[in-house]
This record gives structure tokens, sequence and C-alpha cells, in this order.
């Protein structure tokens, strides 16, 4: 029989000679399974022991089985991620999985790897001219697989904790003066991104919910818009459409009468072009459409914005600036923050507040005025 190691102080475990001369160490954990580790001395195996019931009381303890980071990944993504991510979102975890990571560290054991291998992953990404935006995208997910990892006991800790990502500038969005609005809304007049420049002028709603939105979504006699839905375009997936991202995105919107008005015209037009298109229109019933009545692709969307705002002799900007416009127009009409929140569906007013939350200083003097009114004749 093994030689066991008879004075043991309490807790610690069994510490056993084998037959071959090495020493293990055997405890339990919570859920009644043996565990063992192994010394050359029975120093070293009462070492270990000990380590392990220390990280085992400390929540620490690495009890999984071992595991390369890729298949790791892979099983997280499927199973965990995949159930509750957007079709968009599922397919960037993807890339930023197998393109970014993968490659230099996929057959890493998952317990050895260390703080060293992803900080060094960064530098090559970034060696690479990736984005530090993307770069950081990487280290995000990363930094959830791996917590996922410490809750399976797999890894004892999450080594992204130690490492510097790199910083992402914020990019300062390009808002339109009110002159350049109205310049660029006139532009469009007749452009096939007439409904869209409008809409979005007026509404504020982001790129793909605009490019989703269709004839039901509007109510003529209350001139209420009803956002419903966004739709993206990926690679290798086509168009996708899917409910908007958040609750707070599904909103209504009560329009402006010219844009009610523009919207019975287009209409009308609309419809004289699906006479002349015949059984080759889509019946997707889209307010903002290609020419056969099916999505807008982005990319040819950004191809006539860009050549529109040259016509109207406006800088580039992005699409997405034309919502960032509408929302700081309104916070500089000192447009109240719950307002402004409740128009561009922002599921946290802190987004709304940081962004467009201005402070005016005339606000004070309202302020003074009414605990004036509120209390003066009560002293």
């Amino acid at each position: 029989m093994g030689k066991k190691n008879k004075r043991r102080a309490h807790g610690e475990g069994t510490v056993t000679q084998r037959k071959d001369g090495r020493w293990h160490g055997a405890f339990y954990t919570e859920d009644g399974k043996r565990h063992f580790v192994y010394g050359n001395t029975q120093q070293e195996a009462l070492a270990k022991l000990r380590q392990a019931l220390r990280e085992l009381e400390q929540g620490t303890l690495v009890t999984g089985p071992d595991v390369k980071l890729g298949a790791y990944l892979e099983q997280w993504l499927e199973e965990v991620q995949k159930p509750k991510l957007r079709v968009s979102s599922y397919v960037k975890y993807k890339k930023l999985i197998y393109s970014y990571i993968e490659p230099t560290l996929g057959n890493i054991q998952l317990r050895k790897l260390t703080p060293q291998h992803v900080q060094s992953l960064y530098t090559k990404l970034m060696k690479r001219k990736l984005t530090a935006k993307t770069v950081y995208s990487v280290h995000g997910l990363l930094h959830n697989a791996l917590d996922n990892a410490v809750r399976w006991s797999l890894v004892g800790r999450n080594v992204t904790e130690m490492v510097t990502p790199p910083r992402v500038e914020k990019r300062e969005g390009y808002a339109l003066t009110l002159d350049q609005a109205r310049t660029l809304l006139a532009a469009a007049r007749g452009h096939r991104l007439e409904m869209f420049i409008a809409l979005a002028l007026t509404t504020g709603m982001r790129r793909g919910e605009l490019l989703a939105l269709r004839w039901s979504d509007v109510d003529f006699e209350t001139g209420v818009l009803h956002v419903r839905r966004t739709v993206d375009y990926i690679a290798r997936y086509g168009y996708v459409e899917t409910e908007p991202k958040t609750k707070r995105s599904r909103r209504k919107i009560l329009l402006p009468g010219f844009v009610v008005k523009m919207l019975e015209d287009y209409k009308l037009t609309q419809l004289e072009h699906r006479l002349k298109v015949g059984d080759a229109w889509q019946g997707l019933n889209l307010i903002v459409c290609g020419l056969d009545g099916g999505y807008l692709n982005p990319r040819y969307i950004l191809k006539m914005f860009d050549r529109l705002l040259d016509e109207a002799g406006i800088p580039h900007m992005r699409i997405h600036d034309l919502r960032h416009s509408v929302l700081t127009m309104l916070s500089h009409m000192n447009v109240d923050t719950l307002s402004i929140q409740e128009l561009a569906g922002h599921e946290d007013i802190t987004t709304t507040l940081g962004v467009y939350g201005h402070f005016n200083p005339g606000m004070l003097q309202v302020i003074a005025d009414k605990m004036e009114l509120l209390f003066n004749d009560k002293l």
C-alpha cells in the first residue's frame, strides 16, 4: 500500500506515495468529486495540495477540462452567445475570433494563456494597421469569454484584466448648422434620396430604421410614424431585418406637417414607378427602396449621399451625422433632454445627456424667476 503523510493539519487533504515513488495529494470539491495533485517529493505534493485548497476556498480553483483557447472560443460563441446575439453581432464575433484571435492564440492551452500572450496579440494587431476600435473589440470579446471560462472553472483568473488595450479616441460627430440642413433638404428635392434625407433630418432615425420603414408604419391621419424594425446588410448573409436593438428604440414619432405632405406625394410617385416595373417589383412595402422595391443597398446610399453633399456644397460627413445633427439642433433649441431621448430612442438617458446635454446659462434666470413666484409672497 502507498505510504501516507501521518502528520497532516486539519483540512489539508490526503498526501500519499505511489508505487512509482511519486507522491499525490487528494481532495474533494463541493460537488463530491475527487481531485488529485502530483509531486516528485512529499513536500512538493503537499505544497500543491495546500495551494489547491486555498484556491478552492477562494473560488479560483480550476477543475474543468483542459482545452485550447480556439476550441473554447468556438464553444462559447455557439453555445453561450449565439442564442442571445443579433445576427449582425454574431457575424462580427466570428470575424474577431477567426480572423484576429485564432491565428495567433488559438493553439494555446486555455490554462496556460498569460497576460503577455494577450498583450502581444494587441501589439501585433496594431502593427497590422487595424484600428484601435477593432483591437478594443477583440479585447472586449476576450474579456467576456474568459469571464465565462472562470465561471466554468476552466481558468482561475481572467488574464485580460492584467493587460492594457489600446485607447480609442472618441470621434466627434459632424453636426449640420440649421442653414446647412435647409440647404441639404432643398438639394434633395426630386433626388432618389429625397424621403431618406427628409425623414433623417426631421426624425433623427438611424439608417437601418429608415431602410426598414414601411408604408404601414405611417398613420397619415395623425401624422404618427412607428419605428418597429431595423435592417442591416451583412456580407455572405444578405439583408437581415430585426427588431430595434432596445425596447426604447421601438417608438412613435410625430411628423411635421410638411413631411406628411411629402410622404403623400412620394407615395403616388412610387406607385407610378411600381406600375412601370410590373411583376419585377418586390412587395416589401418599403418607403425608401431600390428601383425594384427591394432594400436599398447601404453602399449605394453612401455614394449617392456623397454626391448630394458635393452638389449642396456641404463638407463630407457620415450618414449617421444626420441623426447627430438633428439631436444637436434640438439641444441648442433648449428642447428638454427627456424629449430628445424619446425621439432618439436612447435606452439610457445618460447617453443623451453625455452627448446632447448642454448647460444653458439663461435657464438660471428662469429658475430664479420661478423661485420668486413660489416663495416671495409667502415671506
